[in-house]
């Protein structure tokens, strides 16, 4: 057993690609993982955001400027980044958007809008990041789940499938790639303050209020809760973990 003193949560040695990490949950990622030695790049179409937010990291973290939903390029992008920044260990597919709307109202244009970004760019990605990251027989690969991968919740259809569909993309990609030493895995945020969580309940207090009531812990979570689990799930500490969702959520998930 290694006892040295927090050896276990260290990704000095790791080059860590965040989807959507200009922002939120996906800035709390970065945040927590910079702390502990690791080399981030933000990837996101925002580029004001994703130079804001490397300010703020500081280090040795870097951005690039890229829509993930244009599929064809998504190669390209992760050739570019290995060229440019070395291997990269661990891609945390964090990218997303969200649509409140009825189920009845959302067209099919809308629903495909969110699968693109949440089921389909971030397939492609982790298939481009595995397959290199098979060719070295190391890597990890982990999803931003949701709330609403494991519960119906009104009026956000779109984004309850494309959630669900996350974990049949970690359970299926963890059986293909985890013989070859790559491990995926998830993390299903709570409610987290963010720009997109306020969005959707500020205008609507009483599913503030529901979602309030039905959380243990009676609050909110912040981004670096986020982050530290991605730490864990992230380090040597959770080596052997593999092809599960880790709720950060107050106890939402098994609230009453």
């Amino acid at each position: 057993m290694n006892k040295e003193k927090n050896a276990a949560f260290d990704l000095s040695s790791q080059t860590i690609l965040i989807t959507g990490g200009g922002s939120g949950i996906g800035l709390g990622m970065a945040e927590c993982m910079a702390t502990q030695g690791a080399k981030v790049i933000l990837v996101g179409r925002n580029e004001e955001k994703l130079q804001a937010a490397v300010e703020k990291i500081g280090g040795s973290a870097v951005y690039v400027a890229h829509d993930i939903t244009n599929l064809a390029t998504n190669g390209g992008l992760i050739e570019r980044m290995e060229s440019d920044h070395g291997e990269i260990t661990t891609l945390v597919n964090n990218a997303g958007t969200h649509l409140k709307k009825n189920a009845e109202e959302v067209s099919d244009d809308e629903f495909q809008h969110l699968m693109q970004t949440h089921v389909n760019a971030a397939f492609s990605l982790a298939r481009e990041c595995g397959k290199r990251m098979i060719q070295r027989g190391s890597g990890h690969i982990l999803f931003t789940a949701s709330m609403a991968s494991y519960m119906g919740i009104p009026k956000v259809i779109a984004y309850t499938a494309a959630k669900s569909a996350h974990m049949g993309l970690v359970r299926g990609l963890a059986a293909d790639f985890s013989p070859h030493g790559v491990r995926v895995n998830a993390i299903a945020p709570g409610w987290i303050h963010s720009e997109m969580m306020h969005k959707a309940v500020n205008s609507d207090p009483e599913r503030k209020a529901k979602i309030l009531s039905r959380t243990p812990m009676n609050d909110f979570g912040d981004p670096e809760d986020i982050g530290w689990a991605a730490v864990y799930l992230c380090s040597p500490a959770a080596k052997f973990v593999n092809g599960v969702c880790l709720p950060v959520d107050g106890g939402a998930a098994i609230g009453f």
